[in-house]
């Protein structure tokens, strides 16, 4: 029922490779790559791009074929035709079960490192058609991958012996015969094995904590440390050219290993990248590293002493989503505001970018401003009457972390964390300033207004309802404390529909604001980060298992309509004519399309459904289930040893809608409420407080 429309699916970098004819740079970026023209590193110019369904994990480039593979996270292996770098054309696709970490390839076959399964070999001779031919399944996460004549070297990590330390291991793998792959033999190293590099006799590998070791291969059957060398941090990719090992060493930046002696290798010179180092390319007088942020072009000409030569800004990591008009206006963490133009969905294209000091957390937009809750900066004032040139026009500096805005008239509502509710007039954009403040019970993530009210998802603190009728000095009114962490609300008339992180989205009666129940609920496989209501609809970004779709037509009875998975984490949401906007962290902006036109009753009552008013009350709970059939029906209440202290129902009822208000005769504490109907049975935990 959810299906996929487009994406611009751009974020930080993980993976760098060259094509050292054309001097041409393809760099990873979240769930793209960037092709980018090389011939000045000092200044580095934007060519064409790919867009994959993943996120690109790793970069191997055939410079015969003028082909690109690409390791695609849950996406599998894409295939693409550079052949024209300002329009490359995917080619094929060939999905992997698992994770692919890294991709190498020799001849006609794509050697492929799945983090769960091992070393998959792919027949490429059809880059319209691969498939695979063979497999050899590696103990612990197989993270990379080299070839060499007939053998494959493939690093691991894993704790191999259970006793809570991480190790790493490179095993040789015989793959003359690609469909009967054979291990040759292994090597053990200190820590994680994430990188390797064959040259010669020898396998450098990139160690985390304890850094490059130095493997001798010549005996594939008996593979063996000859020398290893300290790096800053943690190392996680090598590059060998000459006497040089390139070492990405994380926050450690690079680190240039002098290994004209493998027994002896030492440390000559290093470069402290302002990201993440996690990838590197080694082309002459070029080191080419994938920083996370950006795309760092170091000069290695003299490797004692190795400088910045140029470098290429990627996206970060979308969290926030705002849709208005033919823009979607993105809060991209340490990218700012990302503005792009949807009015063709399938190809939502890049207009421009506004750099905020901190981190963008959040966005709406009002007439033609952009506010951004922009962490530890507070909310940022972007003027976007011209989209193509956005520009800060004004600031308010909260005390704590801004994570949630939320505009009506002159003021903007902010959730700032451990600060609370903070109240900011606007009226003048230039220079705001705060007119009131409420201190929440928690951490104050996301705010929803409608009318004299502000909803605060107040994290352990649950659902908070706040008097803003004068903005000068609000105050609390009532509050529904949810049994998980409250990280977003969207109020639709009666009803406050809160993101519960902890796997579940609450339905909310907030007809009498000093008193709110939950009617109902349903639960999500992941964490409900953010949610959006349209019409007789709940849109709940879930994390890692994507948009999920809730039917809240009835608000005692919410159930799952539809849903799109996701490797990426999905942090927001916006929907506008059935088009769902999802903020997918480092896969950029995601456009899904709901299909679904509603079940007809007959299939709506097929489910059996059970719904309490509160999990926490005083005395009364009250109790709604709905039968689709004729069944004997069991209602029973267990305290915290597992003994049933109370039997509420025991009988045959008639298939329908059943509610039960039940007063509690027990002691304040933890109970169970277990309900049996047929082949249904379900337990919710409720507590009572006297």
């Amino acid at each position: 029922n959810v299906t996929f429309v487009g994406n611009w699916p751009f974020g930080p970098s993980y993976a760098v490779t060259v094509d050292t004819t054309r001097n041409l740079i393809f760099l990873g970026s979240g769930g793209g790559v960037y092709v980018l023209d090389g011939d000045n590193p000092e200044s580095l110019l934007y060519v064409g791009e790919m867009r994959t369904r993943g996120m690109v994990s790793a970069l191997f480039y055939d410079e015969n074929t003028e082909r690109l593979y690409i390791a695609d996270g849950p996406g599998g292996l894409e295939i693409w035709d550079v052949s024209n770098p300002a329009a490359p054309e995917k080619m094929g696709r060939y999905f992997i079960q698992g994770y692919p970490n890294n991709v190498f390839v020799s001849g006609n076959y794509a050697y492929v490192t799945d983090a769960y399964s091992g070393l998959r070999i792919i027949d490429i001779s059809n880059p319209s058609s691969p498939y695979e031919v063979g497999y050899y399944h590696t103990p612990g996460y197989a993270m990379d991958v080299f070839i060499w004549g007939n053998y494959a070297c493939v690093v691991v990590g894993d704790d191999f012996d259970n006793d809570g330390v991480y190790e790493g291991r490179v095993y040789i793998i015989n793959v003359s015969t690609p469909s009967s792959p054979q291990e040759e033999g292994y090597c053990d190293t200190p820590n994680w094995a994430y990188g390797v590099f064959v040259s010669g006799n020898y396998a450098y590998v990139a160690d985390g904590s304890s850094g490059l070791r130095i493997i001798d291969i010549s005996t594939p059957s008996s593979p063996y440390e000859v020398g290893y060398c300290d790096t800053l941090v943690w190392a996680l990719g090598v590059y060998v050219s000459g006497n040089y090992a390139f070492v990405v060493d994380y926050f450690g930046g690079l680190s240039v290993i002098d290994i004209s002696e493998p027994s002896s290798p030492f440390m000559v010179g290093d470069f402290d990248t302002p990201g993440y180092a996690l990838d590197v390319f080694v082309f002459g007088n070029y080191a080419f590293v994938a920083d996370y942020h950006s795309l760092r072009v170091i000069d290695i000409s003299t490797p004692s002493s190795p400088y910045e030569a140029g470098y290429y800004n990627t996206p970060d990591c979308a969290w926030g989503v705002f849709v208005f008009g033919n823009y979607a206006y993105v809060a991209d963490r340490k990218a700012g505001l990302m503005i792009i133009d949807i009015s063709d969905p399938s190809s939502p294209q890049k207009v421009s970018c506004c750099d905020t000091p901190d981190n963008a957390y959040d966005v709406v937009v009002s007439g033609t401003y952009a506010y951004i809750a922009d962490g530890n900066s507070g909310i940022r004032i972007i003027d976007i009457s011209d989209p193509s040139s956005p520009a800060e026009v004004g600031y308010y500096d909260t005390p704590d972390m801004a994570y949630g805005v939320f505009v009506s008239g002159d003021y903007a509502y902010v959730a700032d964390s451990w600060g609370g509710l903070r109240i900011i007039d606007i009226s003048d954009v230039s220079s705001p300033s705060e007119s009131g403040y409420y201190n929440t019970l928690g951490s104050a993530e996301g705010v929803f207004v409608s009318g004299n009210y502000a909803y605060v998802a107040d994290g352990w603190g649950g659902l908070r309802i706040i008097d803003i009728s004068d903005p000068s000095s609000p105050y609390e009114v009532g509050y529904y404390d949810s049994l998980g962490y409250a990280y977003d609300v969207f109020v639709s008339g009666n009803y406050a529909y809160v993101a519960d992180r902890d796997s579940e989205l609450s339905v909310i009666d907030i007809t009498d604001p000093s008193f709110p129940y939950q009617t109902g609920f349903c639960n999500t496989p992941g964490s409900a980060y953010a949610v959006f209501v349209s019409d007789n609809y709940a849109y709940v970004v879930d994390g890692s298992p994507g948009v999920r779709v809730i039917d809240v037509s009835d608000p005692f009875s919410p159930y799952e309509v539809g849903y799109y998975e996701r490797h990426a984490t999905a942090y927001d949401v916006f929907v506008q004519d059935n088009y769902i906007y999802v903020a997918n962290s480092g896969a950029g902006l995601q456009i899904y399309l709901f299909t679904f036109q509603g079940l007809p009753p007959s299939e709506k009552e097929k489910e059996y459904t059970l719904s309490l008013s509160s999990h926490f009350f005083t005395k009364t709970l009250n109790i709604e289930f709905f039968l689709p059939e004729d069944t004997h029906v069991t209602l029973e209440i267990y305290d915290i040893l597992g003994r049933c202290v109370e039997r509420i129902l025991d009988r045959d009822m008639k298939h329908g809608r059943h509610g039960i208000d039940y007063d509690f005769h027990l002691p304040s504490g933890v109970y169970f409420v277990r309900f049996t109907a047929g082949r249904f049975e379900r337990t919710e935990k409720v507590v009572l407080m006297k």
